[in-house]
């Protein structure tokens, strides 16, 4: 009998949790009331070994499945010390992130010169986070997993907005275009990249904008990936609401339409289609993209 529920798992971001490592999480939280969240990530990850390819403790991805533990009624976790917005609205409001002037340009070249900024400072990601909860009609939600996020600028103005984090844990037109099994699937995904948020500042009009900056992140996102966390992504992926949006700028920087969703939801499990539906978009970051997804 106790090797039956020994043998039952239940799986949390990419992970399957015994009915004895829940346990343990339980008593670590039971005998550690002096615990925040973030410290019992911690504690978890070490105590079940959870760690990335380059050996650092997935604490954000566990601080994701205990709260979906919690929502499953398996373990209490401790009142959160800080409001951080999970599941609230996000109300930071700085000048900073005013509306400005129109800025219009015939061209990309016609704005100055371009970059991409990566976010490492607590007060980039702060700007970062509230630009895209004013502008983006998603509002803001922290992302999921390993990420990278980018301010685009031009001559040091910000113009646009990006960012990128875990994929989607199944999705049948993708996983169909991959080839991979459930196996590999399960095994490999941290090789896809979502890109979660793109926003063009409402003031800034420029055509081709928008497909210049895709292809200026998928040149350099690899790079960044590796440095950030020890291995290269090989495909991005991203969902484009319909009928609000038509994808044409990610068409034109020859990312891949592969279908439409069931709109379920990028973590559905329970196959109720509740959602908006929304196209199904890649790019591959490498041309053997298969071959390092499917063996």
């Amino acid at each position: 009998m106790a090797g039956a529920r020994e043998s039952q798992s239940m799986r949390y971001c990419g992970r399957d949790f015994s009915t004895s490592e829940i346990e343990r999480i339980r008593t670590l939280i039971s005998e550690n009331p002096e615990f925040n969240r973030a410290e019992l990530s911690r504690q978890v990850c070490e105590l079940l070994n959870w760690r990335r390819l380059d050996g650092r403790l997935k604490d954000m991805s566990c601080r994701v499945a205990m709260l979906r533990m919690q929502d499953d009624r398996l373990l209490q976790l401790p009142a959160p010390q800080k409001r951080n917005g999970n599941g609230k609205a996000y109300h930071r409001r700085t000048h900073l992130a005013e509306p400005q002037p129109l800025i219009q340009a015939s061209s990309p070249k016609a704005l100055g010169e371009l970059h991409l900024s990566s976010i490492s400072k607590r007060s980039d990601s702060y700007l970062w986070n509230e630009y895209i909860d004013r502008y983006h009609y998603l509002g803001y939600q922290p992302l999921p997993g390993a990420q990278l996020r980018y301010f685009a600028k031009a001559n040091d103005r910000i113009v646009a907005l990006l960012g990128f984090g875990a994929a989607a844990w199944k999705t049948a037109p993708r996983d169909r275009f991959i080839g991979w099994t459930k196996e590999q699937r399960e095994l490999k995904l941290h090789f896809v990249i979502n890109n979660a948020r793109f926003l063009i500042l409402p003031w800034v009009h420029c055509r081709n904008l928008a497909s210049l900056l895709l292809g200026m992140a998928t040149r350099r996102i690899t790079v960044d990936w590796q440095r950030s966390y020890g291995y290269c992504p090989v495909l991005v992926e991203t969902f484009v609401e319909i009928p609000r949006f038509k994808g044409t700028c990610y068409k034109a920087a020859n990312w891949i339409h592969l279908g439409v969703t069931q709109g379920r939801g990028k973590l559905d499990v329970q196959h109720k289609a509740r959602l908006s539906k929304k196209s199904i978009l890649i790019y591959p970051l490498v041309k053997n993209f298969r071959r390092k997804l499917c063996l």
